[in-house]
């Protein structure tokens, strides 16, 4: 009795945790002798609508943690604009636009947006937050500016005469 209302209280939690607000758009499965699938999901970015970012995961219907393992790539499908730009986190560390937990255990999935302001592009990483293997699990899309109405032509250096 005990174990079960354990085991209750764990699942309600990952539940609660695990509300975010992206879209599950596919669900591959794994096979017939497994609980886990690959959901395909995606993400609109709240300050630069003009990103959609498509994460893949593995989710286990039945375990207490899901794996750590994730892929993510994201497209200019908008509008991005000067003051998309400048609303956004400009630090080095950039700005946490998504997470999900991963496990009852406190394990979540999130992803970061970070500008490089050298080549005017924004990245996107996607990661574990705890170590699976010895290893952070993480990947990496971009999306340039070029072509959008926020990039800026750089200044060319001046001639001498």
């Amino acid at each position: 009795m005990k174990r079960a209302l354990l085991l209750t209280a764990m699942i309600a939690g990952t539940t609660l945790l695990s509300g975010c607000s992206d879209n599950e758009v596919g669900d591959v499965s794994l096979g017939v002798f497994t609980t886990k699938d690959i959901k395909l999901n995606v993400l609109s970015d709240p300050l630069v609508p003009g990103v959609t970012c498509h994460i893949a995961s593995i989710e286990a219907d039945l375990d207490f943690s899901d794996p750590s393992d994730s892929s993510i790539s994201c497209r200019q499908t908008g509008e991005i604009t000067p003051e998309m730009i400048a609303a956004i986190d400009r630090s080095k560390s950039g700005e946490v636009v998504f997470k999900k937990s991963k496990s009852v255990f406190f394990k979540t999935m999130k992803i970061r947006r970070i500008y490089d302001p050298e080549s005017q592009t924004l990245m996107y990483v996607s990661y574990s937050t705890k170590e699976t293997s010895g290893s952070y699990k993480h990947s990496l899309s971009t999306v340039p500016l070029w072509g959008t109405k926020a990039y800026q032509m750089p200044i060319a250096p001046a001639q001498p005469q």
